[in-house]
């Protein structure tokens, strides 16, 4: 078998089978196949694409490219949750415990920020002490201790993704919906859950704007998660405004934190327990989807979310003194607002343009080596369908570096969009995919 062959093969419009697809990503993993002949045949994927078949092929061998997680052994059911990325996404960090509270079991493997989307990593980090870099025997003995722990992805979980990607950064073949997927759901194979939920973003500060995009990935996602043998749905959800009212990484903690007492932004709940309640659904613990949802609300406002978010970070050294006293988090020297140009309703927040913002802020990277402030970043203080006043504060800009202030300001303001008499806010969860 000679990779060119199958380059050519791929190029000309054929179909992969299950031995050439191995003999490729065993040869890219080993390296036995250089970097070019692997870069054109994800250029022939991307404009070949793959049928159905072929795709379930590769995320399978991709998943068991390296070491794969077994979960049997724990005492609850394991599930995972996948977001494609937003602005001020921040379910995870509520998510996670609030299902070990309810007592599933979670081995949540996470990465960083790059580019707009915060990454969950970096966000707990902003907690003093709190490490992420855990062998794997240290990862699996807290899961099985406490039912959760969340780790960075380590080298021997799913290691031709990580070849693939770094390849794909850098051909234009990033948006292969083939590639996105195998990339996606190896890793969630690999992490050993039963039971995947996975949030598809769509909306101006998506990764995938346009909902048709949305909903061909979410519908892709969850028919290879269900051939592979996991129970898989997937949540369409809006990022045409940012997710809460924080953007960056100890602002987001924070608003985590507050939100896991109980308090917090509505839309970062509501979503929180609707990604959950797919999750109880396939562990068997509840019936009906609405129980689900009023079992994940209670297990928020009577503190067991809290106790098990605790627990994780007391697990994973961070101090647990800053919970109850956020103030101690990271802070940014310098606080400037952004005023509202004149009075109206709020009919749009740019969730891409605030990113950016952040960004701009050094609340993300721009490189994978690139390093992160956890105390700057954008505060909201308004949403879609708010009436304002003109010289209203609309946010709230959280500065340490003033380099690119004058950008980030301009940025900021004119993602605000005010306009004229009642507008709603948009709808949270715009479609529901199931097997």
């Amino acid at each position: 078998m000679k990779t060119v062959d199958l380059i050519r093969k791929k190029r000309d419009g054929g179909k992969l089978t299950r031995e050439e697809i191995e003999f490729l990503i065993e040869g890219c993993v080993e390296r036995r196949i250089p970097d070019y002949q692997v870069a054109a045949l994800l250029m022939a994927i991307y404009f070949q694409g793959m049928n159905d078949e072929e795709t379930i092929t590769l995320t399978d061998v991709m998943a068991h490219s390296g070491t794969m997680l077994d979960l049997s052994e724990m005492p609850g059911f394991p599930v995972d949750k996948h977001s494609t990325g937003g602005v001020g996404d921040t379910t995870s960090l509520v998510l996670i415990p609030l299902l070990a509270a309810a007592g599933l079991t979670v081995a949540k493997l996470s990465g960083r920020a790059l580019g707009h989307t915060g990454g969950t990593i970096d966000k707990l980090e902003s907690i003093p002490g709190f490490h992420t870099d855990l062998s794997r025997e240290e990862f699996l003995s807290l899961v099985k201790r406490s039912g959760v722990a969340l780790a960075d992805h380590t080298e021997d979980i799913v290691p031709a993704d990580r070849l693939l990607y770094e390849l794909r950064d850098v051909t234009a073949t990033v948006d292969s919906l083939p590639l996105i997927v195998a990339s996606i759901m190896s890793k969630k194979l690999a992490g050993g859950a039963k039971g995947i939920v996975i949030d598809v973003k769509t909306g101006a500060g998506a990764f995938l704007p346009k909902l048709a995009d949305s909903r061909k990935l979410a519908e892709l996602l969850v028919s290879i998660g269900t051939h592979l043998g996991r129970k898989t749905s997937a949540l369409i959800t809006d990022m045409s405004q940012p997710l809460g009212y924080m953007v960056g990484n100890a602002l987001e903690v924070k608003e985590a934190i507050a939100t896991l007492k109980g308090a917090g932004p509505q839309d970062l709940k509501g979503l929180c327990c609707e990604l959950g309640a797919e999750l109880l659904l396939f562990s068997g613990k509840e019936s009906v989807r609405s129980a689900a949802i009023e079992t994940l609300r209670g297990l928020l406002h009577d503190g067991s979310a809290l106790k098990k978010f605790k627990e994780m970070v007391k697990n994973q050294g961070g101090d647990l003194s800053i919970i109850d006293d956020p103030l101690r988090f990271p802070t940014a020297a310098t606080r400037a607002e952004i005023l509202a140009s004149h009075s109206g309703t709020l009919v749009g927040v740019d969730a891409l343009a605030v990113g950016r913002a952040a960004n701009l802020l050094g609340a993300g990277r721009f490189v994978k080596q690139g390093t992160i402030d956890p105390a700057v970043g954008v505060e909201l203080l308004h949403k879609v369908g708010d009436h304002v006043q003109a010289d209203e504060p609309l946010a709230v800009l959280h500065v340490n570096d003033v380099t690119n202030l004058k950008q980030v300001r301009a940025l900021v303001k004119e993602a605000y969009e005010i306009g004229e008499g009642p507008v709603r806010p948009p709808v949270l969860i715009v479609e529901r995919v199931t097997a």
